[in-house]
């Protein structure tokens, strides 16, 4: 049996997040003494689709096809499933990004295989039991599920394993599978990415406000210090409700969840909702002039003060040590 690793790309290139699961894969292959593939859909350089022997993998399927040029659930569903069949990988990886999340289930169905979505650790193997670390009720709690099924699902969170480097290019094979039309009843006309900013679900740093910044006029200095520490901006759900920032940054139960190694909030109270979006984060900054902020209590460090006050303040210190750094 073997492993097989769904890399995923935006645009025809690999994100941090896809080397975060490669290299998890190889983990998990490596518990089970087994090897791991990997497979793309797309149109990626074969130098890239090479490079992900770097990151563990010992082979890459190359799946270009027409088709299958933007995502599509069903299709590409089906794609994974067969690779995993022709291979005899009895578990199959991916991360749990949007399209992650669409696909772990459907690949349950066709695999016939125990699902774990949401994953942050590595699945510990005793006694014949295969358990798995993920989140649970929206982020806010976790759970450890046991999936006792032949074949297994897993889709880990970003930013939750390290990037693990080391290997050697991995040989590449053009894989086709025949593309059903019952696969392509429902299709995504159009996929419109930012290429300006830092794309919020795989950002190590986010910098995030909410209704405290007073008014759109004022998100220069939010977004200012996000350029500086190269992070991504975000926003509370009201802030993108009122207009003041497009819905594709809001954060929260109904919107995106992140998991970045520093979140910073500004200006937001910490309603659950918006909590349970963030949870998943190493570590919380948030500055806020009310003490009695509910986001003060999940804080690792607080700052009680004016979000007009504060921020010049932090641009500056942040200028200044990027100066003589």
């Amino acid at each position: 049996m073997s492993v097989l690793i769904y890399a995923e790309n935006a645009g025809g290139k690999f994100k941090k997040s896809t080397f975060e699961a490669v290299s998890y894969a190889k983990a998990i292959a490596g518990q089970n003494n087994t090897n791991l593939i990997a497979i793309s859909i797309g149109d990626v350089a074969k130098d890239d689709l090479a490079a992900l022997g770097k990151y563990g993998a010992e082979k890459v399927l190359n799946v270009s096809n027409d088709k299958l040029k933007n995502f599509v659930n069903q299709a590409y569903a089906s794609v994974i499933a067969e690779a995993a069949k022709a291979n005899g990988a009895d578990i199959v990886v991916l991360s749990n990004s949007f399209s992650g999340r669409g696909l772990a289930p459907r690949l349950g169905v066709k695999l016939q295989a125990g699902v774990a979505d949401g994953a942050v650790a590595l699945p510990e193997q005793n006694g014949g039991k295969f358990t798995v670390k993920k989140t649970a009720f929206s982020g806010k709690a976790f759970a450890v599920v046991e999936l006792t099924s032949a074949n297994k699902v897993i889709a880990l969170t970003p930013n939750s394993y390290k990037v693990v480097e080391g290997g050697s290019p991995a040989p590449v094979e053009d894989f086709s599978v025949e593309a059903k039309a019952s696969d392509f009843k429902e299709m995504i006309k159009d996929i419109v990415r930012s290429t300006d900013k830092v794309s919020l679900p795989d950002a190590e740093i986010v910098v995030s406000a909410g209704r405290g910044m007073k008014g759109p006029e004022n998100w220069g200095m939010v977004e200012e210090l996000a350029d500086l520490l190269g992070a991504a901006t975000a926003c509370s759900k009201p802030v993108s409700d009122a207009g003041w920032r497009p819905h594709s940054e809001h954060v929260g139960q109904t919107g995106i969840a992140v998991s970045p190694n520093l979140y910073i909030a500004i200006g937001i109270s910490g309603a659950i909702q918006h909590l349970a979006g963030i949870s998943s984060s190493k570590v919380i900054v948030v500055i806020n002039k009310d003490a009695e902020a509910p986001f003060f209590k999940v804080a690792d460090y607080g700052i009680v003060g004016d979000a007009f006050e504060v921020l010049p303040k932090l641009i500056a210190a942040v200028k200044e040590y990027k100066a003589t750094a």
